[in-house]
């Protein structure tokens, strides 16, 4: 029997070939998709955003993705941290098998949603023989 135990992740600070204007980390959000005859599901991990601090992008058939953190004004001087707070950036190359007219978006609990439709001609079907 193989056991798995949950591990912590460290978060991936995003690399960028340009300099960045702000000075808070910005990080890669884990991704999962997932596909159904009607769509791929997107599921990203953006602890701390908020659905105001979610920003979607679709220009050239890019996606892309930035959630801000909302930072709690503090004079409180942190002796111990293990949770770096920052922001996220993401983004992808969507295929001619994405419908980009119907693209949905939630944020529920730090996770943000994105749907995308499959274009009919992408979706499976069943193509009848005829007897003949």
């Amino acid at each position: 029997m193989d056991s798995k135990k949950l591990q912590a992740k460290d978060k991936k600070e995003l690399q960028t070939k340009s300099e960045t204007t702000q000075t808070r980390p910005v990080f890669v959000p884990a991704v999962d998709i997932y596909e159904n005859n009607d769509a791929l599901v997107l599921l990203a991990d953006m602890p701390g955003v908020s659905n105001q601090g979610v920003e979607i992008h679709l220009e050239d058939n890019e996606l892309t993705i930035r959630g801000r953190v909302q930072e709690d004004p503090s004079d409180r001087t942190p002796i111990y941290t293990e949770y770096r707070s920052g922001d996220y950036y993401r983004s992808f190359t969507l295929s001619s098998v994405i419908d980009q007219e119907r693209i949905e978006a939630s944020m529920r609990n730090g996770v943000l949603k994105v749907i995308l439709p499959k274009a009919e001609a992408a979706k499976p079907r069943r193509i009848e023989v005829k007897a003949g």
